[in-house]
C-alpha cells in the first residue's frame, strides 16, 4: 500500500510544476521506475486517478517505464545490468570478479509530463 503515500508525492510534484507553468491540463506524466522496486504500475495508476479528481491531472496517463537494475564490480569498479533473480550468482563480464554491489536503486523518477 505505500504506493498510496509515493503517488501523492508524484501528484504534489507535478501539480506544483503545472501551477508555476500556467498548465490548464496535464495529459501524461513519464515515470522511470527501479525494476528493483516493489511498486505495482496499475496501483501507482489507480491511485493516481483517485487522488487527481477535481485537479488539473484528473484523467491523465502514467507512462511507466522500469529502469534496469545496476550491479558495481568491486575488482574493477565497472556497472552492469542484471536481473532482479540473477543477484546471488553474479561475475563481472569485465574482469570475472564475484564481489558486486547494488547500486541504489530503488528509486522512482519524474522524468516528464505533456500538458497543455
Amino acid at each position: 500500500m505505500h504506493e498510496l503515500s509515493v503517488t501523492e508525492a508524484i501528484l504534489k510534484t507535478v501539480l506544483k510544476h503545472a501551477a508555476v507553468n500556467s498548465v490548464h491540463k496535464i495529459l501524461s506524466i513519464s515515470l522511470q521506475i527501479s525494476k528493483l522496486s516493489d511498486l505495482e504500475d496499475n496501483w501507482i495508476q489507480r491511485y493516481f486517478d483517485y487522488l487527481s479528481k477535481d485537479t488539473v491531472a484528473a484523467g491523465a496517463l502514467l507512462k511507466i517505464e522500469r529502469l534496469p537494475l545496476l550491479v558495481r564490480c568491486e575488482g574493477c569498479a565497472k556497472s552492469f545490468e542484471t536481473e532482479p533473480a540473477d543477484i546471488g550468482n553474479m561475475v563481472c563480464p569485465s574482469c570475472g570478479e564475484k564481489k558486486v554491489a547494488l547500486v541504489p536503486g530503488k528509486q522512482y523518477i519524474i522524468k516528464n509530463m505533456e500538458a497543455v
